[in-house]
């Protein structure tokens, strides 16, 4: 694309201004929708209906005390933010919102940025850079609980971009090409029903022919933004914030900004790649307007946050041994199984034939394997002690709940010993020589559980005073 330099400054400033907005709203539909499925209201107060929610939240954060921990180096601290926002806008240079225009003057032009013969690869290249900001981030802080965060964060994004990547590769061979907008104008054909040979008023969007790429990319979309049920760097529970525990004021905004830009940037990046991009859901002369691409673009883009919302609303957090597991041992074998089933359809079938039906059976067969290794596979039979229960086990095959410092509850057939030497005070009053006047005695019928503590072991609250 050759365009004048001042059209170029107002297509990055149109798409400076789109993610802005768009992420302004996507703050307050999520609050909305995740409080309609907890049969709450969501924000009222800002604005008509709540819908300002998300400008007073940026201006409470502007105005906030800008923290910095004693220990932390400065200028990694101070650049980490930074290092995670700016590729989250530069990756939508390459995004499509709609096809060629003419302007006022008779200029012909793309509605998008730039455009590469290896655009998709730039995207992602672009987006793993936000990755450095984040372990930066959890570094630079002097925290254990935000550096635990970073390298969890690492570890998801290069788990799960493996699976990501085989799963464009599909796209590229059968698009036969790299160039996002190429790969927009290949699905712009009709859709044939495979076996019946009908052709529909819908256009051939890769969703439908690529479904099992479809939906691993989808699955390592939402890992790679790091959302729920996939958010273990931010773990609350585990880690309070993750590695953006230490940020606050408008570098913690720079982290909430950054975040919702990459949803919305792998959502577009599959709009572009599976849903058509903005080529309009029939194939029909009214709908064909090129500037009504930006509208279908945007709400197909819609349509995918909404699904991020719904997983957060609907899905609890996995274990870290589970979210590794579902990477390694399911997407990324799926995703190489399922690109050799392209590879050798296109190089063993005749070109002039369909391979529509094909692609249809083996992509369905795929998906119901992958749902049934989920729901069935690798159920085995449980040993009674697993390795990590070893050191809960004394001499005698007895379990001992605080063995490992920690008390866990018992598993089915186990039962908790006689609680002697852990109940609070029992050790003092044994270090004195006395005897355990706040230890229940403990009751044959419950298996040495200790009973009811006696009314006349209970210290009085007044003869302690009096004394």
């Amino acid at each position: 694309m050759n365009d004048p330099w001042w059209l170029v400054l107002v297509k990055a400033v149109a798409i400076f201004v789109f993610l802005l907005l768009i992420t302004l709203f996507n703050i307050v539909f999520e609050r909305k929708v995740v409080g309609r499925m907890q049969h709450r209201k969501g924000p009222t107060m800002n604005g008509p209906g709540g819908w300002l929610q998300s400008l007073a939240d940026g201006m409470k954060l502007m105005f906030k005390e800008d923290f910095r921990p004693r220990n932390a180096d400065r200028i990694v601290f101070n650049l980490a933010p930074f290092l995670i926002a700016i590729p989250a806008f530069t990756v939508f240079a390459m995004i499509p919102f709609g096809g060629e225009v003419t302007l006022p003057g008779g200029i012909i032009t793309r509605l998008q940025l730039a455009d590469s013969e290896v655009g998709v690869l730039l995207i992602l290249a672009l987006a793993s850079i936000g990755i450095y900001g984040i372990v930066l981030a959890g570094w630079s802080s002097g925290s254990t609980y935000s550096l635990l965060g970073g390298l969890r964060s690492s570890a998801q994004m290069i788990s799960y971009e493996i699976a990501m990547g085989l799963s464009l590769v599909a796209v590229f061979l059968y698009a036969h090409s790299m160039s996002t907008a190429n790969i927009v104008e290949a699905q712009a054909q009709p859709l044939v029903l495979p076996f019946l040979g009908v052709e529909t008023p819908f256009q051939q969007w890769y969703w439908y022919l690529l479904l099992p790429s479809f939906v691993i990319y989808c699955i390592s979309m939402v890992g790679e933004t790091n959302r729920a049920p996939f958010d273990l760097p931010e773990a609350e529970g585990e880690l309070v914030g993750g590695f953006h525990t230490e940020y606050s004021g408008m570098r913690f905004a720079m982290f909430f900004l950054a975040e919702y830009i990459n949803m919305v940037t792998v959502s577009a990046l599959a709009t572009t790649l599976f849903l058509g991009g903005y080529l309009p859901p029939f194939d029909l002369p009214v709908l064909n307007n090129p500037w009504l691409g930006p509208v279908w673009f945007t709400l197909k883009v819609l349509s995918l946050i909404f699904v991020f919302i719904w997983l957060r609303g609907s899905l609890p957090r996995l274990r870290y041994d589970q979210f590794m597991k579902l990477g390694w041992y399911w997407l990324i074998p799926l995703s190489v199984l399922w690109l050799v089933m392209v590879a050798v359809l296109q190089a063993l079938t005749d070109p002039n034939r369909e391979r529509e039906p094909a692609l249809f059976v083996l992509g369905v067969a795929l998906i119901v394997i992958l749902f049934l290794v989920i729901m069935f596979g690798g159920k085995g039979s449980e040993p009674d002690v697993e390795d990590g229960e070893l050191d809960q086990v004394d001499a005698s095959g007895r379990f001992d709940a605080f063995a490992g410092g920690y008390p866990v509850p018992p598993r089915h057939g186990q039962q908790l010993p006689e609680l002697t030497g852990v109940l609070a005070g029992e050790t003092e009053n044994r270090g004195s020589g006395g005897g355990s006047a706040s230890t229940p005695p403990a009751d044959p019928a419950s298996g040495g559980r200790p009973g009811p503590i006696p009314a006349s072991a209970t210290p009085d609250p007044d003869e302690q005073q009096e004394h």
